[in-house]
């Protein structure tokens, strides 16, 4: 007769990263990353078309949880208009529980 050991698990992590068109977490997604921990999934920078997510909202109620949000800094005065980077970054991270290698 055997007795079965309870399995282990190990936690990972998952991030995604949203770029939304303003700082207000419903304003609709203009980029994405993301990074997958549980090594599922191998995403890549380009691998799709569509957003992951439309909003960071739908991303929130999808069980993401919001890590950072993007600091609000004022542009320097007369560059109000200048195109540069995307400013409105939001990360989120989703913990996966696994069963452990043995």
């Amino acid at each position: 007769m055997t007795v079965d050991s309870p399995t282990a698990t190990v936690l990972r992590q998952q991030v995604l990263v949203l770029y939304l068109a303003t700082s207000a977490l419903d304003s609709d997604v203009v980029g994405w990353s993301r990074y997958d921990g549980t090594g599922h999934t191998s995403p890549t920078t380009g691998d799709g078309d569509e957003p992951p997510y439309g909003t960071g909202i739908d991303a929130l109620r999808d069980g993401w949880r919001l890590i950072q949000a993007a600091q609000l800094l004022p542009p320097y005065p007369g560059h109000e208009y200048d195109v540069s980077f995307l400013k409105h970054e939001f990360f989120f991270e989703r913990i996966e529980t696994l069963q452990a290698d043995r």
